[in-house]
């Protein structure tokens, strides 16, 4: 009898501590982080610079606008407000606001994933804060707080091109556009890229269209929306991997997935905007011709190899204040531009060159 109760209290001695080692090898296992959660972890910091609700800075590039702070935007625009957006540009909504000091701007809002972190965005803000140039839009400022980026720009009176040559109404009367003040705005727009192009540290602007083309109240041109502006310091390319600019506008080149910034992609954007000035047509439209579709670009080189360029201009402009050997050589210009082989396009000083005469 003492054997066998000798035996039953040593096998339940046995069970309890073989239980008590599971129940402590279960509750380390649970306190070991998972190597996958680890991975998921090391893979987060991309925007953490971004976010980072330390970083707050303004700085002006402008004597006229005094030091201010996102407090200030915020009150101008009215937290903001829907009612005061005038254009949405690259990567954020643009507002009219009139500072406390009375001055008029144009305040965009940066969506917080536009740049990856705040010594980059300094470092774009500063280069483009030192633009001086009348067809080049002046940046005056920038303010950051955490996540938020704001840019300060001049005021444009006039609205973008865009709206001058598409909208329909009374605000934006295309009638008023002569061909002469057409040839204008063509004439800025290649100076501002020339100036773009020919900078020590050259930038190539990647979205030239008509919406990022503003106008003051004498119709002269400031190019806008540096969103997708590349600076390249080294080479004439800058190697992306992001397609960048508008349907439309885009370089043939784009379709065989080279998406290198090059400054021969900015002159065939300009090319394809000086058909849309001339013809009111819009680029991402096609044009139908001997019963099929074509793009704006094969419409144009057909039309001017028939002679035809006449028939090409906007009906609004008025027949008898047009000159056809000079438009044929504006038309001849823009196909130029718009070639299909980028070799072949001329750089934009050159064409600043040869639009002189018209």
């Amino acid at each position: 009898m003492n054997a066998t109760l000798q035996s039953i209290f040593a096998a339940a001695a046995s069970f309890f501590f073989v239980t008590l080692v599971f129940f402590f090898l279960l509750l380390v296992c649970k306190k070991v982080p998972k190597k996958s959660t680890q991975r998921h972890s090391a893979v987060q910091p991309r925007s953490l610079d971004l976010r980072s609700v330390s970083t707050s800075e303004s700085a002006s590039f402008d004597p006229s606008l005094h030091q201010i702070s996102m407090a200030e935007l915020s009150v101008a625009t009215n937290n903001f407000s829907s009612d005061l957006i005038i254009g949405d540009g690259s990567f954020g909504l643009v507002y009219r606001a009139q500072l406390s000091n009375g001055v008029t701007v144009a305040i965009k809002k940066l969506d917080p994933d536009a740049f990856q972190g705040f010594r980059e965005f300094r470092a774009e803000m500063e280069t483009l804060g030192r633009l001086r140039h009348p067809n080049i839009v002046k940046m005056l400022g920038y303010c950051v707080s955490g996540p938020d980026r704001v840019l300060i720009y001049e005021y444009v009176e006039r609205g973008s091109l865009d709206q001058w040559i598409h909208d329909t109404t009374s605000s934006f009367p295309r009638s008023s556009l002569s061909w002469e003040m057409r040839v204008k705005v063509v004439r800025g727009i290649a100076n501002g890229l020339a100036y773009l192009h020919g900078l020590q540290a050259p930038i190539i602007h990647r979205d030239i269209k008509a919406s990022n083309i503003l106008l003051d109240s004498n119709f002269e041109v400031h190019i806008a929306d540096f969103g997708l502006a590349r600076c390249i310091q080294d080479s004439h390319t800058h190697v992306s991997t992001q397609v960048a600019g508008t349907m439309g506008y885009m370089p043939p080149e784009y379709r065989e997935g080279n998406t290198a910034a090059t400054f021969m992609a900015d002159v065939y954007s300009f090319g394809i905007l000086m058909l849309e000035i001339a013809t009111q047509r819009r680029p991402n439209w096609p044009v139908k011709m001997d019963g099929r579709e074509v793009g704006l670009a094969e419409w144009a080189r057909k039309m001017l190899a028939n002679n035809r360029h006449m028939d090409m201009v906007d009906s609004k402009v008025a027949r008898e204040t047009l000159d056809e050997e000079k438009v044929h050589e504006y038309f001849r210009i823009a196909c130029m531009c718009a070639n299909e082989a980028k070799r072949e396009r001329p750089a934009m000083r050159d064409v600043v060159t040869l639009l002189l005469p018209l």
